[in-house]
């Protein structure tokens, strides 16, 4: 089963690449039962949904999707590391989710969220919802960064105890709803 995560903030200077890169190697460390993939949807640069047919249709046009489409579709669960953003969810995020649609489903979703005082629990549960009506199923467990700038060393993000057991536990509950929702799709 392989397991994407996929980096949603594009913002210039954004603090996620360093939450990205301690996920990254905390996954590979301990995987779970997953091959680990990595998106950063900077580099993938999806301009706003500019496809003419719905994405239930899966009839797209232009490469950035089918691109897209590939890297979702050959994964079986996603950690999105999302911050907050007026306590919602990046636009970023929410456009690269509205690109697909079937790609998505039967399919869990667990977050590494961040921010100030609210870790970006806030945009996890605006996230949470949009997924949901994509038949995913986003798991409860997940691993939440308080005033993240205060575990920034030399440019690079220093967990505590308590996010690699949030992560620990996140993970191997996504590899559990993985096993299960095969069957479905």
């Amino acid at each position: 089963m392989k397991l994407t995560i996929i980096l949603t903030s594009t913002r210039p200077g954004r603090v996620g690449k360093t939450v990205a890169d301690w996920f990254h190697d905390y996954a590979k460390a301990n995987p779970a039962g997953f091959e680990i993939g990595f998106a950063d949807l900077e580099e993938v640069n999806l301009p706003l949904l500019d496809e003419p047919n719905h994405p239930a249709m899966k009839k797209y046009e232009h490469e950035h999707t089918k691109r897209w489409s590939e890297i979702i579709d050959n994964s079986d669960a996603f950690i999105f590391v999302l911050p907050e953003y007026n306590y919602s969810a990046p636009p970023s995020f929410v456009n690269a989710v509205d690109y697909l649609y079937k790609e998505w489903n039967y399919k869990p979703a667990g977050f590494v969220s961040y921010g100030g005082v609210s870790g970006g629990i806030r945009s996890t549960e605006t996230a949470k919802h949009l997924l949901s009506t994509l038949e995913m199923v986003p798991v409860k467990q997940q691993v939440m960064i308080p005033m993240v700038s205060d575990h920034l060393v030399d440019g690079a993000f220093k967990p505590t105890e308590i996010h690699e057991k949030s992560a620990q536990t996140m993970l191997e509950t996504m590899a559990r709803w993985a096993t299960a929702l095969q069957n479905m799709r």
